[in-house]
This record gives structure tokens, sequence and C-alpha cells, in this order.
């Protein structure tokens, strides 16, 4: 057994480095009014006329004096393009927008304290733009259209520069309309310089619902259904235009040739306590293929590995259980845990977990249940010989011994210092799946509305889920501790009827989201702002 090993592992991720269209803020016509999403429906920040006054700006000295503060390492550059792609999910080709003909996108490595400098470039038909999710980085390269920056326009790039503090598990995705939901998702690794751990092999393990250009379906598509097919709000999510101009909504766009019905009934869940979901995706994937062609790793008997899971679907919760393995989970969202053995794992959308596991001599499957929508992704472990499990592999493990993020402590070096909560900020979860008029304090998004916090001072969010539907809360910027010396985490679980009290400091300054990290939610409305005031 050895350590891991950081040289190992980098080059992969260095080999993404190379020259793109020249880096240049994006900029492009805008319209003014109330609006719901994230894809560039109105002005960066700082030149809104309805934004409210004395809150600190992401591009304001107070961002870049907490930046010059953490320092910054090594500078490791890296060129992504988004573009348009035909993609192989194992048997089924299909149309959609990803990172370099790649899915998912491929991964970006580096080291806690270095400099990540990455030049976007959008060859999309939509603006675009990169969330750094779980990262607690500078403001203003956070990635939010309207809210941090402008929209990445079409045939535009963008230069995100900046550290990264803590090690980890992350990725990046858009935040942009739902594009989350197309093939623009990438593991971030960053190692840790003074890696605790001892293992032989690592193994990132990416989990997606998929319906991107299957059947003439898109995620716009399915977003226009729900609003319509619920009593709803089509129409709602205009755009600064597309790469003609077009200022079409991607409701009116997407009907009504968006494929077949893609809204989900009676799906159940006891963990998720009720309704699992909105959207029948027809395919679920890891590491980009589909059970009947799975994605594959190789190791030898009796090898540590190290599995690093991710969840980055759009709408689905996953149970995951390797077959005649235990688990041994070490970190909850890029922070250590109190090592915890386990058969499965229940991860929503946005949520990481790193896992220890020993490997036995043999071929395994890796398996992802659908939580409540009766279909299951799949990969393979290969270790020796054996026959490879077939598409439907159900193992055992699933329905043994579960663990979720309530369950396990955080580490003593991730733990919160104890102190008095100076602010609590209530965050009632509204909506309904027959109106899907998702919201937060019955308030739908819109970038000028903002709940007042102040650097220094510990706060307590308190999550009220007023809805019959479970919701993965996910917070830009910062790093929550769960409730009794729980997970220091950044999404959560809020089941329906249920409240969750969590605590932060606020340490970095800016304007912040949370939001419901089921896209669909999202950008039907359920997303607020935390405003860093002034002084």
């Amino acid at each position: 057994m050895r350590t891991h090993s950081r040289r190992a592992l980098l080059g992969a991720g260095i080999a993404v480095v190379g020259c793109g269209l020249p880096a240049a803020r994006a900029t492009g016509v805008f319209s003014s009014g109330p609006h719901s999403g994230t894809d560039g429906r109105g002005p960066a920040h700082g030149s809104h006329r309805d934004d409210p006054p004395g809150y600190v700006s992401p591009d304001g000295p107070e961002v870049a004096e907490a930046e010059r503060k953490r320092g910054g390492g090594p500078v490791r550059e890296f060129t992504m393009t988004a573009a348009t792609a035909r993609i192989d999910l194992g048997g089924h080709t299909v149309d959609t927008w990803a990172y370099a003909d790649e899915l998912p996108g491929r991964t970006l490595r580096v080291t806690a304290g270095d400099t990540l400098a990455v030049t976007l470039n959008n060859h999309l038909p939509q603006s675009t733009s990169v969330h750094w999710h779980g990262l607690a980085l500078r403001n203003d390269m956070d990635g939010v259209p309207t809210l941090t920056q402008r929209p990445i326009l079409p045939g535009a790039s963008f230069p995100y520069r900046f550290t990264v503090p803590h090690p980890g598990t992350y990725w990046l995705h858009p935040h942009s309309r739902v594009q989350q939901d197309r093939g623009l998702y990438a593991p971030l690794i960053v190692d840790d310089p003074k890696e605790p751990l001892a293992y032989d092999k690592e193994w990132v393990v990416v989990f997606d619902d998929w319906v991107d250009g299957v059947d003439g379906s898109t995620p716009d598509s399915v977003l226009a259904e729900l609003n319509r097919g619920m009593g709803g709000m089509a129409g709602m999510h205009g755009d600064e235009g597309d790469a003609r101009g077009n200022h079409e909504s991607p409701a009116a766009a997407a009907a009504p040739t968006g494929g077949p019905s893609r809204m989900l009934t009676g799906s159940r869940s006891e963990l998720l306590g009720g309704d699992a979901g909105d959207v029948d995706h027809p395919y679920h994937l890891i590491n980009g293929r589909i059970a009947e062609a799975p994605h594959s790793f190789r190791a030898k008997p009796g090898d540590r590995i190290r599995i690093r899971l991710l969840n980055a679907g759009a709408d689905t919760a996953y149970r995951v259980a390797l077959g005649d393995h235990a688990m041994t989970v070490t970190h909850a969202d890029g922070f250590p845990v109190e090592h915890a053995e386990t058969d499965a794992l229940l991860l929503g959308m946005g949520e990481r977990y790193d896992v220890l596991v020993t490997a036995k001599d043999g071929v395994f499957p890796l398996t992802a249940l659908a939580e409540g929508k009766k279909h299951t992704a799949q990969a393979v472990l290969h270790t020796g010989s054996g026959q490879p499990p077939g598409p439907s592999a159900r193992p055992r493990e699933l329905d043994g011994r579960l663990l979720s993020a309530y369950r396990l402590r955080a580490a003593e070096s991730a733990r919160a210092v104890a102190r008095s909560v100076d602010r609590t900020v209530e965050l009632k979860l509204t909506g309904s799946m027959q109106k899907f008029d998702w919201a937060i304090n019955g308030r739908q998004y819109t970038p000028s509305h903002r709940n007042p916090i102040r650097a220094g001072e510990r706060v307590r969010l308190a999550i009220r889920n007023h809805t019959r539907m479970w919701h993965p809360v996910h917070i830009h910027g910062h790093h929550f501790a769960l409730p009794n010396g729980g997970p220091r985490k950044d999404s959560a679980i809020v089941l329906p009827g249920r409240s969750l009290d969590v605590e932060f400091d606020a340490n970095n300054p800016g304007l912040w989201m949370v939001h419901c990290h089921n896209v669909y939610h999202s950008e039907s409305g359920m997303m607020t702002v935390l405003g860093y005031r002034k002084g």
C-alpha cells in the first residue's frame, strides 16, 4: 500500500492547457424588469436600476482584499470550450452541448492553494457561464450571470482566475438557464498537499440523469412542459438573445416540438419523503455511459481505492452501492468526516462523498439506483476474471446499511468553532408541482433582492420546507455545518415538511446564491441571495 501520489494524476488535468480565443469579458444587450432565472436577463451587478444600495459588490474592494488574504500559489492554466457535440452514451448517440466533446468534461486537477486560471470559450448558440460548485472562491468568479458577472455571449470568452482554498471533491457547471442538464459539467479535484489518506488508486465517479437529444427532447423543452403542464408559467424565461439575435423565450422556442412528454408522475420514495422527482429522464449515466455499455475501472485484488462520488444530476437522487464491498466514508462535500462504514450512500443533486474500499477479486457492479424512479445506472470494477454483471444487476448492499449526511460527523479538523449565532436568516421553501411556482419565502428569484448579512457574523440559515417535495439546498461561496456536530457541507437534502438549521461564518464578502439544486426548481424561481452589507 502506498500514499496516493498527486504527481501521478496531475498530468491529465494539465493536458487541457492550450491556446484559445483571446480572453475578454462578455458584454451584451439586456432587458430590464423582473425575471427568475440565471441566463443573463438583466445587467451584471452594479448597473441594474433596482439594485439596493449599501451592499458589497462582487468586484468591490472587499472581495479583492479577501482574495489577497488567501494568497496565491502556482498558476494552473486550463482552456475549456463549450460547444455543440455528438456524444455516444454507449450505443445511443445524442446531440448535446459539452466541453471538448467529452462527457463528463475532462477532470480539472489542482492543489489547494494554487491559483486556477481557466479561459472559457463559448461556441454555443446561447450565453453561458461556469459555476465552481463547492468552492469558497472570490465572488466575482462565482459564475452567476446578472449577479456576479455578465453572461458569456456566443463567440465570446471569459477568463476565470482565483485562488483555490480547500482540498476536496468539487465540480463545475453552468449557472445559465437549464444548461446543467445537458453535457456541460466536469469534476474539479483539489488535492491536499498534506494528504492524510493512503490508497493505491483513485476512481472519480459522476452520476447523471439524461434527457438532452433523446427523441427530440431538450432541457428547455422539459422546463417548458413542466411550466405548461402543471398549470404554470410558460414564457417567463426570456433571454438576451441567441447567436442570431433571437429574443424568443425558451418556453416558446421549445414548444410544441420538444419530443415526448417527460413529466414524471407516481414516483415515490420513502427515503425522500414522498415524490422523488418531476422529470422522467430516459437514461441514467455513470461517467457518461448507460448501464448496457458501462464505464469500467480496473484495479488489482487488495488495492485500496479512493472513490470520489459526485451527483451531477438535474432531478435525481441516487442510492449508490458497490457489489460485495463495504465502503468507508471519509469526506462529504470535500471536507473530512469521522470515518464511517456503510453498504450504501444517498446522494442528492450536487452532493459529493469520498469513500475507501479494499478491492476483492472478481468483477463487481457499482450501481446507482435512481431513487424512486425505477431506473439504475451502472459502472463495473474489474480486479480479476469473472462474468460482467448485467445492466439490471442490483447489489444486495443497496438494501443494506444506508448513510446520508445526517448520520455523519465532521472530523475534528473540519468542525466549526463553537460560538453564538449573530443572525438568523429564515428561508421558507415554497411552491407546488401543480403550479410549478417554486420560490423561497414566497418570492421568486430576482437578482436585486438580498437577504442581508455582515462580515464576521455567525449566520444561521433556518430552512423550512413548506412544500410536498424534497429539495437539495446549496449555498455558494461558503460551507455550513449540519446540526449536532454534523459534517461541513455546501449542499443538503431537506425533506418535505421538515426543517433544517445550519450555520456558517460570514467570511467571504459578496453576493451569494442559496438555491434548490434541482435545476428545474431553481430556474423556476427557488433561488435567493445572501448579500454582505458594507461597513
